[in-house]
């Protein structure tokens, strides 16, 4: 559908080529800026930062032209002392990181309180509203992969209020009747208790979301958060998903790979001989493009602590491996 208001917000936007190969679109999502700050907030969707009834500062999202990811979109939520956002209604899940503060979401007209460091679950179909009743604003990270939805379908989303056509339709129905079984027995709030850091020959990591863990309320978005000593690296690694990282502490830098498809017989891999490099600090949001071999790096006598997260949808397409070319300094 093509918006009838200029500022109208993208939801997916249109891929389109005037030859088979689409190498053209790859050089163009390639050649933007890949890391991001609180200068560049609210550019991203085409609107003044705002969404889902309350202000937010969009980092990544499918209106941003060159950028074109749409697998994950990105923005900071801030909830003021004593303050509340709008409750409203989605489809898409959402997982919100506590940077400071906290506060409270009714979520279905159930409680669940959070803090600085929880990893925050929006469930599908859900009525939801955020919190804040205490004298220190609440600040906040959003990852979703929301246009996954949309690809497929699921666009019913609005604020609480009667429904269009209320004579065409009869008596309510439990909505969650076509629900994953057992999806209200997991876990809303992922706290520290609920993840433990472990060595790891790609670095030290607590997951905090991933298909592994099933008691966790969510199906879309992984979820790690990586700590990288001072003076050391991660593992180098390859993987066919696009990330967005976020830095939650210290600075450093990232070298990024791209890998070409040589196509003959077979699929061939070809990695770039001469890596790009992005420097990242404090609360920059830096993106990994699709296909690509890449490898952390924390900055002269600070660690580096960042939020990985990914779309869990390439898993379901064939793409569930990581390669580790080298380990971690500190594995």
């Amino acid at each position: 559908m093509k918006p009838t208001n200029s500022k109208a917000r993208t939801f997916v936007r249109e891929l389109t080529s005037d030859s088979y190969s689409l190498e053209r679109c790859r050089r163009l999502q390639l050649s933007a800026p890949r890391v991001r700050n609180g200068a560049d907030e609210g550019e991203v969707a085409g609107l003044p930062g705002y969404t889902e009834g309350q202000k937010a500062a969009w980092r990544v999202g499918p209106g941003d032209d060159p950028f074109l990811t749409q697998t994950l979109q990105v923005h900071m939520v801030d909830v003021p002392a004593r303050g509340q956002a709008e409750g409203h209604g989605h489809q898409n899940e959402a997982a919100f990181y506590i940077l400071s503060g906290r506060g409270y979401e009714i979520h279905d007209d159930l409680r669940y309180d959070w803090k600085a460091g929880d990893l925050v679950f929006v469930h599908t179909d859900s009525v939801h509203q955020h919190f804040n009743p205490y004298d220190e604003p609440a600040r906040t990270v959003v990852f979703k992969a929301k246009s996954t939805w949309m690809f497929l379908g699921l666009l019913q989303q609005g604020k609480s209020g009667p429904i269009d056509r209320p004579a065409e339709f009869g008596e309510r129905e439990d909505w969650s009747k076509v629900w994953t079984p057992g999806v209200l027995s997991r876990k809303k709030v992922i706290g520290e208790a609920d993840a433990a850091w472990r060595d790891t020959e790609l670095g030290r990591i607590r997951t905090l979301c991933s298909p592994e863990q099933t008691d966790a309320r969510m199906f879309s978005v992984d979820v790690v958060e990586i700590l990288i000593a001072p003076n050391s690296h991660s593992g180098k690694y390859w993987k066919m998903a696009d990330e967005v990282l976020f830095v939650l502490e210290g600075s450093g830098y990232a070298l990024m790979w791209e890998v070409a498809a040589d196509i003959d017989e077979k699929y061939h891999a070809r990695i770039a001989k001469t890596p790009s490099r992005h420097d990242i600090g404090g609360e920059d949001t830096l993106y990994i493009p699709q296909n690509h071999v890449c490898q952390l790096f924390s900055g002269d006598g600070t660690p580096l602590r960042l939020l990985s997260a990914q779309n869990r949808i390439f898993k379901h397409l064939g793409y569930d491996k990581v390669h580790l070319f080298e380990a971690a300094s500190s594995a």
